[in-house]
C-alpha cells in the first residue's frame, strides 16, 4: 500500500452503508477535484457494509495514498459515521459529502474558496453547501421543502437547505458540538448555538451513481420531527459566551 498523506490540511470525510458501487466513482472524482487543494485525505467511514465497500476502499488505498478507511462493525447511522471519521481526521478543516455520487465531489473546491486561503473567515466555523437543481424524485424534493421550512421557522438557522451533504467545517469546533444521532442535518443551527457563523454556497447535485438509498420519505419525516424537538431544546440551553484567554502583561521587574 503507498505511504499515507503526511500533514494534510483539509481531511475530506465520506460516509459509506453499502455504496460498493459508488465508492469508486467517488474517490476518483475527488482526487480529480482536490488536486489544487493538496495536501488533503479522503477517509472513507464504512458503516457496518454487508457488501464489497470495505474491499473497495482498500483497492483504492492503494492507488491513492490519499484514502484511508475507517471502519464500524456495525451500522451506527449516518452523524456516528461523520463522527467517527472528523474524531480520526488529521486536517483543521474537514468537509463532508455523500458517498453515493449525489453531492458531486467537483463541488469541494467552491466550499473551500470561501476560506481566506486555508483558514475560515474570523468568527466563522461552517461553510454550509446548498443543493441546486436536486435530482430527486418529486416526493423527495416535497418532503425535503416541508422540512427545512419546518426546521427554519423552529431554529432559525438561516439556512435554506441544512440535509446536504456537503458541508466543510472546523474540526476543533465540531468537536465541541454535543454529538447525538442525526446531528450533521442541524450543523448550521449548532455551530450558531455557541456563537459561531455560517456561511452558504449554492452547490450542484446530481442523481445517485448507483445502487438503492438506505432511507425512506416517511422514516426521514418521524425521526427529523423528534430531533427537531431535542435541537430546539438545546438551542435553549446554549452557551452564553465563547472564553477567550487573557494574557497579562511580565512584570518585568519581579
Amino acid at each position: 500500500m503507498s505511504p499515507r498523506i503526511d500533514s494534510p490540511w483539509l481531511s475530506i470525510v465520506v460516509p459509506l452503508k453499502n455504496e460498493a458501487g459508488n465508492v469508486g466513482f467517488v474517490a476518483e472524482a475527488i482526487v480529480e477535484a482536490c488536486a489544487p487543494l493538496a495536501p488533503y485525505e479522503i477517509v472513507f467511514v464504512d458503516d457496518g457494509s454487508d457488501d464489497d465497500t470495505a474491499a473497495g476502499v482498500l483497492a483504492l488505498a492503494e492507488r491513492f495514498p490519499q484514502i484511508r478507511l475507517v471502519q464500524h462493525p456495525v451500522s451506527a447511522g449516518q452523524s456516528a459515521a461523520v463522527h467517527s471519521g472528523v474524531t480520526l481526521a488529521r486536517g483543521s478543516a474537514v468537509c463532508t459529502l455523500d458517498g453515493d455520487g449525489q453531492n458531486p465531489p467537483s463541488e469541494i473546491p467552491k466550499l473551500a474558496a470561501r476560506l481566506e486561503g486555508r483558514d475560515f473567515p474570523e468568527g466563522v466555523a461552517l461553510v454550509a453547501g446548498q443543493r441546486i437543481g436536486r435530482q430527486d424524485t418529486a416526493s423527495k424534493r416535497l418532503a425535503s421543502r416541508a422540512g427545512n421550512a419546518i426546521r427554519q421557522a423552529l431554529l432559525h438557522d438561516d439556512t435554506r437547505d441544512s440535509g446536504c451533504g456537503l458541508k466543510l467545517f472546523r474540526r476543533d469546533v465540531f468537536l465541541t458540538l454535543p454529538y447525538f444521532d442525526h446531528m450533521h442535518r442541524f450543523l448550521p443551527a449548532l455551530v450558531a448555538r455557541d456563537g459561531w457563523k455560517t456561511l452558504h454556497q449554492d452547490v450542484a447535485h446530481a442523481p445517485r451513481h448507483a445502487g438503492r438509498s438506505n432511507y425512506s420519505n416517511l422514516a426521514r419525516a418521524v425521526v427529523g420531527a423528534y430531533d427537531l424537538v431535542g435541537v430546539t431544546w438545546l438551542i435553549r440551553r446554549r452557551k452564553k459566551a465563547r472564553p477567550s484567554e487573557v494574557t497579562s502583561p511580565v512584570n518585568r521587574g519581579s
